[in-house]
């Protein structure tokens, strides 16, 4: 254990032990003067915080010196009755303010009280009660804020889990704030009732006990006592001081003192107002000018210093203007022009309320949802998506950009409903015909009166934003792995390694470099594979990867590994229909393949891959028809050619591999590939 925590432990037990066991004199006299030392130091770090948080440790610390002072007048009270004395400190205070005159002293100490109690401690209790309440029901309002900024692109990951936990600490803070007025209030209570304590039983302890008269008594136990009183009730309204100053601050960017200068002699020509009316009332009212002009003085003078200072910034700006434009000039300047975003999404005038939250648009909320789906589905953290209008397209038209260059793009109507048909459209029901974005299913834009009627008919009725987001999470998923580059595989890497130190050590960077990893993650995500369970894969790429380096090999061997994945993602319960390759096509492909010391690839006849090409498409076509999901499969050796070769043609339909279905499957072959 630390001295410091040592020393904080030891304070409390103290403090504890000044509630039981009688203190020396001198011993109370030291700690009183701490106790007032500690108050003091409270007061000026809460002026000099720029922000409450800065002080996050107020609301115990404001506990504990209460105790602690609850604990001195516990000790002080004993030894004033017991001993009719309570130390030099308190003997000092009391004949100071008392100065001979025992109802002065007691009225000083009233109005002292008055003070902390009435107006102090009522005041910070309320302001913390309202800041705790406002503080809580601005936490959703600021979370959506964080959320928007985060995929606007205005801030990064690291800086919304950093700002989200300030909100939290806020929301804390301020819950125990409003607590720990509580306190305050308490202790200004408690100290009321034991001077009247002290008061009252000291007198009769005087006369009974000490032989003294009823005013020699009064005197000494109420000097005494109004000592003990004021040495307890400085340090509180100290702390109740910083207390108001904690829970009324707001965050800037200086402390408390620079704040009021700079905020309260921000106008200089008021304060030449107010050295002119000071003057004014040293002239005409009895009041004179050897009281007025001191201050009217200082006032104009300090005016015309601030207005002197307020022109230098002016100057030094035109010069900082001059400079800027100087340097747009320079080449270095068109660097930050060279930056691509990841994901931009841009839209038309018309599709403004989509993210506008002022007008009910909620496209902001709905891409938070995207990014956590597509996280959960393809194990991959998609960037942040930058949002911005376009007056250079149609109004109703957005686009989506992957990189710079736009990968999709689509027109939506913001007062109808998107109305996809069932298999047989119903010519009852009146729309604008256009092509749904995602899937290219023939659709209409319907208006809301024939929503009912649309969806009577079988429709498939969706509004625009969830067209938008549909768009947006499919043409996402078909370009995830050109997302994925060696800085987001690294990061990968580096949340996997936090887990499994040793499963990510033994494959890179020794067998496999980060481009290695990053080519068969990539691979995977292409066919649609999610790569969300990492351990997984670099089980495999540690077994293979002292083997080969073969990006398409490694991708294979992981493929097998992910079988129960892959055929989960596929099989609808124990069955699983597909369209298998000939053993003629299969024979085709092997022998088409060419070994070189770069790796192996497919060189077929073109009339050859025609066919077999125009085979797949008759198969693909048929179960389409069937509404089936077409599913080609063939033996491990020739998948990843069979790959390569209809990739072009059909980068949808999924090729899997005998080795990657699981034993349980029952695989039922609905088509045959083959060629004359």
């Amino acid at each position: 254990m630390q001295a410091k925590d040592l020393t904080v432990l030891l304070s409390v037990i103290l403090i504890v032990a000044m509630l039981i066991i009688p203190f020396p004199t001198w011993l109370l006299s030291l700690m009183i003067m701490l106790n007032i030392t500690l108050a003091l130091l409270v007061l000026l770090t809460s002026m000099n915080m720029k922000e409450p948080l800065d002080f996050a440790i107020f609301p115990s610390l404001l506990l504990l010196l209460t105790l602690f002072r609850l604990g001195l007048n516990v000790s002080t009270t004993r030894s004033i009755l017991s001993k009719g004395e309570a130390g030099g400190v308190v003997e000092t205070f009391g004949t100071f303010v008392v100065g001979g005159n025992v109802l002065v002293g007691f009225v000083v100490f009233l109005i002292l009280i008055i003070i902390q109690f009435v107006v102090i401690t009522k005041g910070s209790e309320r302001v913390s009660e309202v800041a705790a309440r406002f503080t809580l029901d601005a936490m959703p309002g600021k979370q959506m804020s964080i959320d928007a900024d985060l995929n606007a692109g205005v801030i990064s990951e690291q800086q919304a889990r950093s700002r989200r936990e300030k909100v939290s600490r806020e929301a804390d803070f301020y819950g125990a704030m409003d607590g720990a007025s509580k306190f305050v209030k308490g202790d200004a209570i408690a100290g009321i009732i034991i001077v009247i304590i002290n008061m009252i039983f000291g007198i009769i302890i005087g006369m009974m006990q000490l032989g003294m008269g009823f005013g020699d008594a009064a005197s000494h136990f109420t000097m005494l006592t109004v000592g003990d009183g004021i040495v307890s009730q400085i340090p509180a309204l100290l702390i109740s001081t910083a207390t108001g100053i904690v829970v009324t601050r707001a965050a800037s960017d200086g402390n408390l003192g620079s704040d009021i200068t700079s905020q309260l002699f921000a106008y200089p020509k008021m304060m030449y107002v107010a050295a002119g009316t000071i003057l004014l009332l040293g002239l005409f009212t009895p009041i004179g000018l050897f009281v007025t002009v001191p201050i009217a003085a200082a006032f104009g003078a300090g005016g015309y210093l601030i207005s002197k200072k307020e022109k230098l910034p002016e100057i030094e700006e035109a010069a900082e203007e001059e400079i800027e434009l100087d340097e747009m000039k320079s080449p270095e300047s068109v660097v930050q022009l060279l930056n691509v975003d990841p994901i931009e999404f841009e839209f038309g005038y018309g599709l403004i309320p989509l993210a506008d939250a002022n007008q009910g648009g909620d496209l902001l909320d709905r891409i938070v949802m995207i990014r956590r789906q597509l996280a959960i589905e393809l194990g991959l953290v998609i960037p942040v998506v930058r949002i911005r209008d376009n007056i250079q397209l149609q109004p109703n038209e957005y686009r989506l950009k992957l990189k710079g260059t736009e990968v999709a793009k689509g027109e939506i109507l913001l007062d109808h409903f998107l109305a996809m048909a069932p298999g047989i459209e119903d010519d009852s029901i009146e729309g604008i015909d256009t092509i749904e974005p995602s899937f290219g299913l023939p659709a209409k834009w319907i208006t809301e009166e024939n929503k009912d009627a649309a969806e009577m008919f079988g429709y498939t009725v969706v509004d625009p934003p969830s067209v938008v987001s549909t768009h947006m999470t499919e043409t996402i998923k078909r370009h995830a792995h050109e997302l994925l580059g060696r800085q987001e595989t690294k990061q990968l890497l580096d949340h996997l390694r936090e887990t499994y130190p040793i499963l990510a050590e033994e494959v890179t960077p020794s067998p496999l470099a980060i481009g290695d990893i990053q080519k068969v993650l990539s691979k995977l995500l292409k066919e649609k594979v999610s790569i969300r369970n990492l351990p997984v894969i670099f089980e495999a790429l540690a077994d293979y990867g002292k083997l080969t380096s073969d990006p398409d090999l490694l991708c294979e061997y992981t493929r097998q590994a992910l079988a129960k994945q892959i055929t989960g993602q596929y099989t609808a319960g124990d069955t699983l229909k597909v369209v298998t390759l000939s053993g003629k096509v299969e024979k085709a492909v092997a022998d088409g393949v060419q070994q070189t010391e770069h790796g192996n690839y497919l060189a077929m006849d073109p009339d050859l891959s025609q066919a077999i090409i125009e085979s797949i498409a008759k198969e693909v076509e048929q179960l389409s028809l069937q509404e089936q999901t077409p599913i080609l499969l063939c033996s491990p050796a020739v998948r990843m050619y069979v790959r390569q070769l209809i990739d072009r043609y059909f980068p949808q339909l999924p090729v899997l591999s005998y080795n990657e279905l699981e034993a349980n499957v029952e695989v039922q072959s609905v088509g045959l590939v083959n060629i004359a």
